[in-house]
């Protein structure tokens, strides 16, 4: 029986009735809309705060999770005594060409050359802002023995860019990679690196599972109904890195992109689902915001909007990570 999910013709969908992206108008229309509508105002970068790493050299004790991020959805996980890139990007752009497209507002939490060795990548999808051409260059001709795993129909783009071991998993299959074990998750979304390759490519989130600690990196998504069913399937989950910026205007994002407000529904879908097996509170940590500008929201706005979320809903405020670029947390 073919999942709902794949949509024939080696093509890729999204199975839930609010998953439906806009067409090419609505890519007009939100063009037009920012030539004659005011946009809010942004703020300076100097806003924003980079802190010098702290992460383990070169590998974490298996029983702890540390958390480092470089910025918008690219983190180094030591977890299960590994050590775990998810979506790196290391460009100055989040673009296919260097001289135009989303520039970073501040550089890389750690500097390429400050890396770990590094054990496995996750990629969630093939969206300029989560694979970087050049980076995965730098990261296979650096890293040879690296595990690669991405969703269906990307092994062939990694491999032909020097990467040796790369798995490809379709949603709710599992890899084993000596102490981990890696689920590929269900998420709502996207693919396309160009005009004609659109959802040739699956999008993903990713699960992390070791002895001790399960980790849950959603990828990029916009929220959708199986959060709770994720949660049954690879958790109880200790962390849970969740998108919250990109989401404006919400008329043409809320398919791709969780608001923060939908961003803590999420968490809380996570953790209703494992409530009565859990022995820890879940920890949500924000990404995918103040690192490239992408839509119409100020930059600083995410991490405000989810903290106002996070206390609307009773949540204990030690539970919300809003890190630096750089900042290094252990759990």
């Amino acid at each position: 029986m073919t999942p709902e999910h794949h949509a024939g013709a080696g093509r890729f969908r999204n199975p839930w009735p609010n998953g439906t992206l806009q067409r090419f108008s609505g890519v007009l229309r939100w063009e037009f809309d920012r030539l004659t509508k005011p946009l809010p105002a942004q703020p300076d970068p100097s806003v924003f705060r980079s802190v010098t790493p702290a992460f383990a050299r070169p590998r974490a004790s298996a029983g702890v999770v540390v958390i480092t991020w470089v910025g918008h959805a690219s983190f180094l996980l030591q977890v299960g005594g590994l050590n775990v890139l998810t979506d790196p990007v290391w460009s100055e752009r989040a673009s296919p060409v260097a001289f135009a497209g989303p520039r970073r507002w501040l550089p890389p939490g750690i500097p390429f050359d400050g890396l770990p060795p590094i054990d496995a990548v996750l990629i969630s999808h093939n969206h300029y802002d989560h694979l970087d051409d050049a980076t995965v260059r730098r990261l296979a001709a650096r890293e040879p023995d690296a595990r690669w795993l991405v969703p269906l129909g990307l092994a062939p783009f990694l491999r032909s860019r020097g990467a040796r071991q790369v798995v490809e998993l379709d949603w709710w299959q599992e890899a084993r990679l000596d102490g981990l074990v890696i689920g590929c998750t269900p998420a709502q979304h996207f693919s396309a690196r160009g005009f004609r390759d659109r959802n040739r490519t699956l999008w993903c989130g990713w699960s992390l599972a070791s002895v001790a600690r399960h980790v849950f990196f959603a990828g990029d998504t916009g929220y959708h109904p199986v959060f709770g069913a994720i949660a049954e399937r690879f958790g109880p989950f200790d962390v849970a890195l969740l998108p919250i910026g990109a989401y404006q205007p919400r008329w043409f994002m809320q398919p791709v992109h969780m608001n923060p407000e939908e961003a803590v529904q999420a968490l809380r879908d996570l953790v209703a689902a494992r409530a009565r097996v859990a022995e820890r509170p879940t920890v949500m940590v924000a990404m995918h915001w103040g690192t490239f500008k992408l839509t119409d929201e100020p930059m600083d706005e995410p991490p405000l909007r989810a903290a106002r979320a996070w206390q609307a809903a009773g949540l204990p405020r030690k539970d919300l990570w809003v890190l630096a670029h750089g900042e290094t947390r252990t759990l």
